[in-house]
């Protein structure tokens, strides 16, 4: 019986250790067992992630490269960088749109010719001195804005324009001598704004004639003294004839010398057609 107790436990022992040999070894053996399947299904796992995110990740650097590839643009007559900037959506605006084609459109933004081509998406260049830095800075004001000072300042100089032409143009009144010379000279101009025929030898000849040039002359011998309306004056008019053939302008006293030949050559021109005409009494 102790013998058998003895196997029994030397049995019970041995199952034990080897359990726990068992169990030992199991973790000892398992460990590396579920090792190489943590490990062969991790990376297999990761394989299939891999190839499950990379066409995703290529997609999309092939799409960020073909956003990001720089356009091409040719400016055509009556657009402004603002205009282009919305037109392809440039972030910046504008601004960011010169930065990147100062060197192909100059220092100031707000001219831009036909024909310039327009990177678009392009890098800004970096300014080759503070000169140059300067000058973007200066040249910020909104294309609008500038446009419309430009507009203001062309619109006027031309309004100036004819005012500084004009002034040369303006001519000095017309002076005459107070003698019979100039009295012709003056009642002449005064005719031919009127559309009254005559010429100086006309006057001068029926002047001469009638008062030999005496601006006060009058004749109170005559008929038409007789009836009380002596002739007077250079070209010896009556009243009533001075009166009726008045030119307006004039003085209303009919010895006033433009004032009488105004008013005869008047009278002559609607009855003998023209002063010129007259050659004794009329």
């Amino acid at each position: 019986m102790p013998a058998q107790g003895k196997h029994r436990r030397t049995k019970s022992v041995s199952l034990s250790r080897g359990i726990a040999a068992v169990t030992t070894g199991g973790a000892v053996l398992a460990l590396p067992v579920l090792g190489a399947t943590n490990a062969s299904a991790a990376p297999a796992h990761s394989v299939a992630a891999e190839k499950a995110v990379a066409p995703v990740s290529v997609t999309a650097q092939v799409n960020s490269v073909t956003k990001a590839a720089p356009a091409k643009h040719s400016v055509v007559a009556g657009e402004t960088l603002s205009k282009i900037a919305r037109e392809y959506s440039v972030s910046g605006g504008w601004k960011k749109l010169y930065e990147g084609n100062r060197k192909a459109i100059g220092e100031n933004p707000n001219l831009i010719h036909p024909g310039i081509k327009l990177t678009i998406g392009a890098k800004a260049a970096a300014p080759s001195d503070a000169k140059a830095g300067k000058a973007a800075k200066a040249a910020a004001p909104s294309a609008g804005r500038a446009a419309t000072a430009e507009r203001a300042d062309r619109s006027e100089r031309t309004a100036a324009a004819p005012v500084a032409q004009a002034a040369p143009i303006a001519a000095a009144p017309a002076t005459y001598s107070n003698d019979l010379d100039g009295w012709i000279k003056e009642s002449l101009a005064i005719m031919a704004e009127r559309g009254i025929p005559g010429s100086y030898e006309g006057i001068h000849r029926n002047i001469i004639r009638e008062s030999s040039g005496n601006p006060n002359a009058i004749n109170n011998w005559d008929s038409n003294a007789v009836k009380g309306t002596p002739s007077k004056g250079l070209l010896q008019v009556i009243d009533p004839t001075f009166q009726a053939y008045h030119v307006p302008g004039t003085s209303t006293d009919s010895y006033d010398p433009v004032a009488n030949i105004t008013a005869a050559c008047n009278y002559a021109a609607d009855r003998y057609g023209s002063i010129d005409n007259v050659f004794g009494a009329y």
